[in-house]
This record gives structure tokens, C-alpha cells and sequence, in this order.
């Protein structure tokens, strides 16, 4: 089996233990997420001229660990136990390169956007695209769907003002999609570390400030 087959093995082995581990998350980091998250990261590789096999190995795995997150109320970073379950998963498929394994381990632990106290910021290009490739899935007309999935499920409001958006806190019934736009989703595209990244970023960004100043002006009484 030459090196390309070795490849597609392993991204195909990826792939199906990435799905039964996240098919029925539903915290909006579910497999459909993985899946879009890994197109991203394959556009972004591809400009950016990064290792294909370390992206897209990374991105099929990022958010593995996101059910453990759920369950126990934030509690595990699943970033930085996604990595670890990454590393163990790549030695269980017989990966033997341990630069390779460190890489895609390294993708995973810096992935996320809220980073918590220790987290190091993304060192490698992989990882930048990895993270970037995460963060337009946010943006963008997915973005704003995901927003307001994300409120529905909780029970929030469908909209409300930014003031009582800003005044509120996670989970409440002010906890709209608007709310995620005002706290995070608008500062995303400051937050792109790849020129190809910003780029589709600043797209992305343009279309969620049309939507919801359209919002604001349909639902202003």
C-alpha cells in the first residue's frame, strides 16, 4: 500500500470513529458540524499550502470530546481531551509517526475559541487552519442557523433588543441568537489567524450583519 491509500485508510478509519462518537451530540458539535468544519479545512489547506493529511486528520477529530463536555456541564476541556483521545485513536489505527500523531494532537488542543487559563494559541499552520476552518462554521448563513438552533433548543427568545441581550446571561430565556451575535459571533473575523481565513471570514461577517440589522428593523415596534 503506497503512501496516498495509507492516507485514505486512515482519514476513512478517522471518519468512521469520529461519527459514532458524535452522530447523536446535540449541542450543535455534532457530526454534521465535523463534517462542514473539514470541508473548511480542506479549502484553507489547499490555499495556504498546508500538510492535507495533519488538517484534515485534526478537523475529523476536534470535537470528539464534545459529549464528555456536555455531560459534565463544561467541566472537561474538550480540547485538550480531545487530544488526548486523538492520540490514543491514531497509536489504536497503528499510526507510528509520533511527529504526526504530536501534530494533529496539537491541532486539537488549540482549536477552540474561548480558551481557557493554560491554553497555548494555535503554533503551527495546521493549527491555524484548523482553528479558522472551526470558526467559519460559526459565521456566516450557517452561523446565524446554528444561533438560532442553539436558542431554540434552550427555550430562548426568537429575538430581543441588544440591550436586553447584553444584560442577560448563557442559558437564560434572553439567551437569543442575537445574544451570540453581540457577544461573539461579531468578533470572529478580528479573530482569523490565516490570510484565507480572513478572507471568507470578512464574507461571512457581512452577511450576519445584514441579517440581523434586517431583524432589528422587522421586529422594532
Amino acid at each position: 500500500m503506497n503512501a496516498s491509500q495509507q492516507s485514505i485508510t486512515l482519514l476513512n478509519d478517522l471518519e468512521v470513529v469520529a461519527k459514532r462518537l458524535l452522530i447523536d451530540n446535540q449541542d450543535g458539535h455534532d457530526w454534521d458540524h465535523t463534517l462542514r468544519v473539514r470541508h473548511n479545512a480542506r479549502m484553507l489547506a489547499q490555499q495556504e499550502n498546508a500538510a492535507p493529511l495533519v488538517v484534515e486528520a485534526a478537523a475529523l477529530l476536534h470535537d470528539i470530546a464534545r459529549p464528555q463536555e456536555s455531560r459534565d456541564h463544561g467541566k472537561t476541556d474538550h480540547a485538550v481531551r480531545g487530544a488526548q483521545m486523538a492520540r490514543a485513536i491514531l497509536l489504536g489505527l497503528g499510526v507510528q509517526d509520533n511527529a504526526f500523531i504530536e501534530h494533529v494532537a496539537a491541532c486539537i488542543a488549540t482549536h477552540r475559541y474561548r480558551r481557557r487559563e493554560g491554553n497555548a494559541p494555535p503554533a503551527t499552520l495546521e493549527a491555524r487552519i484548523v482553528y479558522d476552518a472551526d470558526k467559519l462554521d460559526s459565521m456566516g448563513a450557517i452561523g446565524v442557523a446554528r444561533a438560532l438552533h442553539f436558542a431554540g433548543r434552550i427555550g430562548a427568545r426568537v429575538h430581543n433588543t441588544a440591550e436586553e441581550a447584553l444584560a442577560s446571561e448563557s442559558y437564560s430565556r434572553e439567551d437569543s441568537a442575537y445574544r451570540e451575535y453581540l457577544v461573539k459571533l461579531q468578533y470572529l473575523q478580528d479573530a482569523m489567524l490565516t490570510s484565507a481565513g480572513r478572507t471568507l471570514a470578512q464574507q461571512r461577517h457581512q452577511f450576519m450583519k445584514q441579517f440581523f440589522d434586517e431583524l432589528n428593523l422587522e421586529t422594532r415596534p
